[in-house]
């Protein structure tokens, strides 16, 4: 045994006595998939958990639902396997589960291989097979090489692996490329040969799914685009990121999240039509452009002829780096508003924003106002639907000394003219009583405000936006809203898209996880996402930023992505579905709430896992100390 193997194995004894590494003698990253290994249940000389293994008709599904990734990854797998035959080695293609689904490898070593399940339909997740370049690549989203007694289980010793992820073009993770073998055969270069893979795969799969797309190659040499080392950038006909390979998105100091929700020009010192024409004008040569830090990039526009004409068509209202467009992640109905308000903002036009509660009305009404020429100005904003009916004339209109019991000695100027020069916001317009709409209405047409108690009328100025979820133009004619008040705040209405509505629900729930938490990147699971798109979210964007605000206080230190154990017991109910085996079918018996089902799933999956706590808690999706919990209430 050589010494490296004896210093690792001292250590993985260290874990499992004391539950913690010994610091400075492993990397950091094996270190911490020993730990989800252990955390897992398993043991280094311990039998293996039950892994899942598909074949058959479960084999066939998985393949179809990655067609691409397999059509593109066999011929980057034919050049590897030509690198690295006669090595005593196999190339290994798996999903993101860490489904093994293609493989090509020495007669000699697949033998060997077979007793350890390298083969398609086998799963090398961490949590079955322990630290493993396939697995934990995946677990880190990282490159990783495992050599040796490195891997966590003392059977897979015999190993060297090297493995990269595999990323879309919307930065989700799609798969992960290896090279296993004998561990005796170790090469230094391998780890380089899968990256290159990768990149290989990657940048085939973005040309692929974004062909309908304006697409930017990026290098920092002319000479490199075209290589495997280019950058891609997928950009929508009005000049929004929305794909990228990995290597663009470092050379633009991107990141996935921003896929989406960045305008080209927030990146580079050129416009989209600019870099058209200029691309027109050499023949599709490649073009030197800059980062907004100076850094120099050379482009090549690559896009079909009708992409070209649509995108180079001029642009009234080309997107504006400004607040409004910081809102716009995508959604036609909402850029559609944005649009719009960003038409009459400086003129004297009211705006009267209309969605249902928790759309981010004001939101959007803010965001008007500091995209604005008032944007130094005061923005007051004013919910006629949280004020009493006996205040509110007192709170919009102010009022003089004295002019009422309780009021304050000094008297008040109002919310009216505390927006002069800026922007009043009335939130909630269609609660106003239709008294106060009387005097709003004079207010608007005469720009003077009147106190309560007397006083002499003050001239107001305020560029006015208004907001309700109620039908005004039906209120008026039920006469519950005066009409000559409606047609005076309604300069020009934007509806608001509800939640379910939109159709940039990831790059909004991104943007929101970013917003929670600052400095710390956080996505939720594929699974969950797709759910939470589904879901009807009768409170919009409030009700889920609250809900993804609790999700993320649930998460551990070493967590970066929500999933089903981090939610609400309720919204697990409301979602219909919990993370657990589906029950046996006894009409007689059925649990007939939530808490006798869980209780029917806990005690299922300890008769599966054979009492293995941590195993339980896993298949569950919860914490050991939930399932501890769940188990004495």
């Amino acid at each position: 045994m050589t010494t490296s193997a004896l210093t690792l194995r001292q250590a993985r004894s260290h874990l499992l006595e004391y539950g913690e590494c010994p610091a400075d003698i492993i990397d950091e990253r094996i270190a911490r998939s020993w730990r989800r290994s252990l955390a897992a249940g398993l043991l280094p000389s311990g039998r293996l958990a039950d892994a899942e293994y598909s074949s058959g008709n479960n084999l066939r599904q998985a393949l179809a639902c990655n067609h691409d990734l397999l059509a593109h990854s066999r011929p980057v797998m034919d050049y590897l396997h030509e690198q690295v035959k006669d090595s005593h080695s196999m190339v290994i293609l798996a999903d993101k589960r860490a489904m093994l689904m293609h493989t090509m490898g020495d007669v000699d070593f697949l033998t060997k291989a077979e007793r350890v399940a390298l083969s398609a339909g086998a799963s090398w997740q961490e949590q079955y097979r322990g630290t493993n370049a396939i697995g934990t690549a995946l677990a880190e989203a990282a490159s990783v090489e495992i050599h040796g007694a490195e891997h966590f289980l003392e059977r897979n010793g015999f190993l060297t692996c090297a493995a990269a992820p595999i990323m879309a073009a919307d930065g989700a993770l799609m798969g992960v490329i290896d090279i296993s073998g004998d561990q005796r055969s170790r090469h230094p270069h391998t780890l380089g040969l899968v990256g290159m893979a990768a990149r290989m795969i990657e940048n085939r799969l973005v040309i692929a799914s974004c062909r309908r797309h304006i697409r930017l190659h990026l290098h920092a040499h002319p000479e490199g685009i075209g290589s495997v080392a280019e950058g891609i950038v997928a950009l929508s006909e009005d000049g929004w990121i929305v794909g990228a390979n990995r290597t663009g998105l470092s050379m633009l100091h991107l990141v996935p999240a921003d896929l989406g929700a960045t305008p080209l020009a927030r990146v580079l010192d050129v416009r989209l039509d600019d870099l058209l024409a200029r691309s027109k004008r050499l023949s599709g040569q490649p073009t030197q452009v800059n980062l907004h830090d100076g850094q120099a990039l050379f482009v090549q526009v690559h896009a079909e002829p009708s992409a070209l004409t649509i995108a180079a068509a001029p642009a009234p209202s080309a997107p504006a780096d400004d607040a409004l467009a910081k809102l716009d992640l995508g959604d036609p109905l909402w850029h559609s508003a944005t649009d719009k308000a960003r038409r009459v903002s400086g003129k004297p036009i009211p705006l009267l924003i209309h969605g249902e509660s928790g759309v981010g009305k004001e939101l959007f009404a803010r965001a008007a106002h500091d995209s604005g020429p008032r944007r130094n100005a005061p923005f007051v904003a004013i919910n006629c639907a949280a004020l009493p009916e006996n205040l509110i004339e007192a709170e919009l209109f102010g009022y003089a000394s004295g002019a009422f019991t309780g009021a304050r000695r000094e008297g008040s100027i109002g919310r009216l003219r505390e927006a002069h020069g800026g922007t009043l916001f009335l939130d909630e317009i269609g609660d106003m009583p239709l008294s106060m709409q009387s005097r709003l209405l004079r207010v608007l047409q005469e720009r003077q405000v009147t106190p309560l108690g007397g006083g002499k009328p003050v001239d107001v100025d305020f560029a006015l936006i208004c907001a309700t979820h109620r039908k005004l133009r039906e209120e008026a004619d039920k006469g519950v809203f005066r009409s000559d008040l409606y047609y005076r705040i309604n300069g020009l209405t934007v509806n608001l898209p509800a939640l379910r509505e939109r159709n940039d629900f990831r790059a909004l729930t991104e943007r929101i996880l970013s917003e929670l938490n600052p400095g710390r990147y956080i996505t939720l699971s594929p699974d969950l996402l797709a759910q939470f798109s589904r879901h009807p979210w009768p409170g919009n964007i409030r009700q889920y930023s609250s809900m993804l605000r609790t999700a993320s206080a649930m998460l551990d230190a070493d967590e970066n992505y929500i999933d089903w154990q981090h939610l609400p017991d309720d919204l697990i109910e409301e979602l219909g579905a919990m993370s657990q085996p589906s029950m046996p079918q006894n009409h007689a018996a059925a649990p007939q709430n939530l808490k006798e089902l869980s209780r029917a799933a806990i005690a299922q999956v300890l008769e599966t896992s054979r009492g293995n706590i941590s195993e339980a808690a896993r298949r569950l999706g919860i914490s050991r100390q939930t399932l501890y919990r769940k188990l004495n209430s």
